[in-house]
């Protein structure tokens, strides 16, 4: 796509990956979306492809199997992914590969990289990522879920609520409270599908992303050994926070992608639909109002190339992050509105991709650090870069 091709920071091969994802999304994602929507998920031969050809490994070591790439990778992947309109399979790669993962490859042991790693990769074991509960969402030290030792392993109660890829995927990376006296003391564990006392109560009916599986689920006495601890002890909370930039430039990312892709249909929707004796796309409220958002848009696309570029290059960008998905996220639902708005009757129509797109897009100022949290993060921060 020209609109990445133009940012400084990405080179050639990342140039051709992105175009390697786009061209994956148009043959493989866009003719099925639809009916990943009524069903709910992805299909599991779908993510098995994507692992094949080595999407799923982009930040993992060279030595472990992967690409070796960095942030601006995560970057063009999840920008490419956003352009197929459907979120919901957007997210549940992403929670994958930038979410989950990330706490495999940073915390594990030698030996549960070695159990685990070969099939996350080649998409035979999706992860997801278990930190929100129902009243720990943005606060993560909040959670309620704990964790005590018996014997030579870790008994598990509570509860986890909106948690992506929970149904359909093979193991959840739990997060729980193993000090009681430190609001810190969390651990994360790893916890496979059909652990004892594991299970899925709940699975969730959303207004948008609706082709991933979302679940709240429950932990009843659930016992792992030693082997499951993930990272250090009492450690967890910290290992979250390590990632948690990440996650946010990348749901940034996949909606940058989508909004692009909306003006897209939009600019061409309008050219085409005729209306007062002319094209609605030559009425100036209409071709100003869309070429605003475009500039934005751009200056967004920049900005987040810009963080991923620091964090490649070892700086640890949480003011600049935070802004960006404070401001962003906000702007591409400014995006969706208009977009459907254009579109008039037929943007409210469930047919029509905007309409999709508006929907998905309303979470996005709410997942990964809800906007005003961002923004006391920055406001925390500034005068002290």
């Amino acid at each position: 796509m020209p609109h990445v091709a133009k940012v400084a920071p990405l080179d050639d091969d990342l140039i051709a990956f992105h175009e390697q994802t786009l061209d994956f999304v148009a043959n493989e994602v866009v003719p099925h979306g639809d009916q990943w929507e009524v069903d709910g998920f992805v299909p599991r031969d779908v993510l098995q492809r994507m692992g094949a050809l080595g999407m799923f490994g982009l930040r993992v070591p060279e030595a472990l199997g992967g690409l070796g790439l960095g942030p601006l990778a995560s970057l063009t992947f999840a920008e490419a992914l956003g352009s197929s309109t459907y979120a919901g399979f957007d997210v549940t790669v992403l929670v994958h590969t930038d979410m989950a993962l990330p706490h495999l490859l940073n915390s594990g042991s030698d030996d549960q990289i070695a159990r685990y790693l070969p099939d996350v990769l080649a998409g035979e074991r999706i992860l997801s990522i278990g930190v929100t509960e129902p009243d720990a969402g943005s606060d993560v030290a909040g959670i309620r879920t704990r964790a005590e030792k018996d014997g030579d392993g870790w008994r598990i109660n509570g509860s986890k609520m909106f948690i992506t890829n929970a149904v359909h995927g093979d193991m959840t990376i739990i997060a729980a409270r193993t000090n009681p006296d430190d609001r810190y003391g969390i651990s994360m564990f790893l916890v496979e599908k059909g652990t004892e006392g594991f299970s899925v109560a709940k699975a969730l009916d959303k207004t948008g992303w609706r082709s991933s599986d979302t679940a709240e689920l429950h932990l009843d006495d659930v016992w792992v050994d030693d082997a499951q601890l993930l990272g250090t002890v009492h450690r967890g909370f910290y290992e979250t926070m390590r990632n948690f930039q990440n996650e946010r430039l990348v749901l940034v990312g996949m909606g940058i992608g989508a909004a692009q892709r909306a003006l897209d249909i939009t600019v061409e929707y309008t050219s085409e639909r005729q209306a007062f004796g002319g094209r609605l796309f030559d009425l100036g409220a209409i071709r100003q109002r869309l070429a605003m958002l475009q500039a934005q848009v751009d200056a967004a696309r920049a900005s987040m190339y810009h963080c991923a570029w620091l964090a490649e290059n070892g700086t640890e960008p949480v003011r600049e992050v935070s802004g960006l998905k404070a401001w962003a996220c906000e702007m591409i639902n400014e995006v969706m509105y208009d977009c459907v708005q254009f579109h008039g009757g037929m943007g409210y129509m469930r047919e029509t991709a905007v309409e999709r797109m508006s929907r998905d897009a309303r979470i996005l100022p709410i997942g990964g650090g809800a906007t005003e949290v961002l923004l006391e993060e920055v406001a925390k921060r500034m005068g002290n870069p």
